[in-house]
């Protein structure tokens, strides 16, 4: 992808990054106190889990390096302001999935380089190895998700009536440039496309699937249940598939890894929908409180 759409794309991100940043207030971090045990579980699910099933899906399926790898880079991305808002619609308890959502996004700084450069190593041939520069992944990624992160908490700090006014309009946006290069990504790989997405498309809805159930029957097995056990479930199988693109084609130069990470953005709402509609049967049946 050229140089300019690498600069909008990088741009989409920070201004998807700055919108969840101006529904973030301190508060939010200090759940962590709240419902210590529900974070916990969340976290072990987006952090090691959700990787680990990746992987194992990738080496299960006879797919190409190049969607395995796309894969792992998506496995590497938990949550993002889209999972928030299917955990809003689907009853769940929204300020844990913001929290969960959060607290990832400042942890995968960290994780992601080393993620992505373990599927580098294992899955590209020999002679064709790439490979992220750790520091530079490091600063780059500070860059596109925490510093917007911290100017939209800045804002919410301190204009909260422009803050809540401006974040539909920002996730209305962000929707949209992330369409565009969905679209942008396919027209670039039209040769391949229809192969990839046979390849991708059944390990992609497998990795949200079973993530997704894995965090629901976690929950549960903690006895962490109600809309908290649907934002867990939720926080765990739905990734941040523009994060995941940004890291294929910003920080590795290549739209055939962001193949998977933009098949899934499309399944993804799929599923998604399918547990705002059971979220909302069951709080019909069983309304309850969130606080506690």
């Amino acid at each position: 992808m050229d140089k300019a759409s690498t600069i909008v794309l990088a741009s989409s991100l920070i201004i998807i990054m700055l919108g969840m940043g101006l529904s973030l207030v301190i508060d939010d971090f200090k759940r962590i106190i709240v419902y210590p045990k529900a974070i916990l579980v969340g976290l072990v699910n987006q952090m090691i889990i959700l990787p680990l099933i990746g992987f194992g899906l990738v080496v299960l399926f006879p797919v190409s390096p190049e969607i395995a790898i796309g894969i792992m880079i998506l496995a590497a991305c938990p949550g993002g302001p889209t999972s928030n808002l299917i955990a809003h619609l689907a009853k769940g308890d929204t300020a844990l999935s913001v929290t969960l959502t959060a607290l990832s996004s400042f942890i995968t700084i960290l994780t992601i380089p080393f993620i992505v450069n373990f599927a580098l190593v294992h899955f590209q041939k020999e002679g064709q190895i790439i490979r992220l520069d750790v520091v530079d992944s490091i600063t780059q990624i500070f860059i596109i998700i925490i510093v917007p992160i911290f100017i939209g908490m800045l804002i919410r700090r301190y204009r909260e009536d422009f803050a809540l006014k401006m974040a539909r309009p920002v996730r209305i946006a962000s929707a949209f440039v992330l369409a565009l290069v969905i679209i942008g990504i396919v027209i670039k790989e039209k040769e391949n496309f229809v192969s990839y997405f046979q390849q991708a498309g059944i390990v992609a809805l497998l990795l949200n699937v079973s993530t997704m159930l894995v965090g629901y029957f976690s929950a549960r097995l903690f006895r962490i249940t109600g809309p908290r056990s649907i934002s867990i479930s939720i926080e765990s199988g739905i990734q941040n598939g523009t994060l995941a693109i940004s890291v294929a084609v910003v920080l590795l130069g290549s739209t055939e890894f962001a193949i998977a990470p933009a098949i899934y953005s499309l399944l993804m709402f799929f599923t998604g929908g399918v547990l705002i509609f059971f979220g909302i049967r069951r709080d019909k049946k069983h309304p309850e409180p969130v606080a506690g």
